[in-house]
């Protein structure tokens, strides 16, 4: 695998989200179907509202229309909802569809809002990771990569959430490390600290050790048994972030990672309820690179094939 840094065109436009306006109805019903979508009960329109922290005026009125198309099934019995067979239509298209694609505008957003290279990595049976995808902003300068590029599991930032997924003991992760090369090694004291915090944290950061050059953010996506499926990385140039910004980035994609667990594989922790203000970013936390307490809930070298 080899980094190349690129110099985008200056002035190319890139997608923004700050001020947009979105609909509240709208968000509220979303609100309602994934919250009944996650149920395996019907549930009655006050526990709905509780849940959703909607009105009940406002959740009865939006699970009435939602019932008119059978997004939402009506018990007249027992005066309660549960997800309709409507939602299906929806789903149809993704169903047996590319997953790549399907992530792909997840990775699109992110590259937008931070303005960094983003990679999506295929975790293999063999513990490697595989470059599925990049996208990447206009008009700034970044690493590049190859697709299909391929590395230790347990390296760089990936690898140290991977790590935290797979629960291994400090002998088994030592045993691990001692395989692993790096630009500027960690000590393995340090490794194995910075895994222990992303079980916690559902991130890491790499900050020029993999490649001296690049600072890298990055989260697992997981299946309903919890093994890693998929990795999401952030990937800038060392220096052009902020520690805050590489934090929130980290975060940032650590959330999405946690939505593409849930809703493709129906793995990860539960999601709160989404902000009504159409509002996704978390504002960055306070600490070190590696060392970050959690809110609840709601030059680049160039050959790297000597790690494949």
């Amino acid at each position: 695998m080899g980094f190349a840094v690129e110099n985008m065109a200056k002035g190319a436009s890139s997608q923004k989200y700050v001020g947009q306006k979105y609909v509240g109805a709208v968000e509220a019903a979303v609100t309602i179907l994934r919250y009944l979508a996650g149920q395996s009960s019907p549930h009655g329109v006050a526990a709905i509202a509780r849940a959703t922290d909607l009105n009940i005026s406002t959740t009865f009125n939006i699970l009435r229309t939602l019932c008119k198309d059978d997004l939402v099934a009506f018990d007249a019995v027992q005066k309660s909802y549960r997800i309709g067979m409507g939602v299906l239509e929806f789903s149809a298209p993704l169903i047996g569809g590319n997953q790549v694609d399907v992530m792909r505008p997840v990775l699109e957003r992110l590259a937008a809002r931070h303005r960094v290279l983003i990679g999506l990595w295929q975790i293999t049976a063999d513990e490697r990771i595989v470059l599925l995808d990049r996208v990447v902003d206009q008009g700034i300068v970044r690493a590049d990569m190859s697709l299909g590029s391929r590395l230790p599991a347990y390296a760089g930032a990936i690898g140290r959430v991977y790590a935290a997924s797979r629960d291994l003991s400090r002998t088994q992760l030592r045993t691990k490390f001692k395989t692993l090369r790096w630009d500027s090694a960690p000590r393995f004291e340090d490794y194995a600290a910075d895994v222990m915090v992303a079980k916690t944290t559902g991130h890491a950061r790499d900050a020029g050790q993999l490649f001296r050059s690049l600072d890298i953010a990055a989260a697992v996506v997981v299946d309903c048994s919890s093994r890693a499926r998929f990795g999401i990385s952030g990937i800038t140039i060392k220096g052009q972030k902020t520690v805050p910004e590489m934090q929130a980035l980290a975060v940032a994609i650590r959330d999405d990672a946690r939505i593409i667990s849930q809703r493709m594989f129906g793995g990860g922790p539960t999601l709160a309820p989404p902000q009504h203000d159409g509002s996704q970013l978390k504002p960055p936390l306070k600490g070190s690179p590696y060392h970050e307490h959690d809110r609840k809930p709601p030059g680049a070298r160039g050959a790297v094939s000597r790690l494949s």
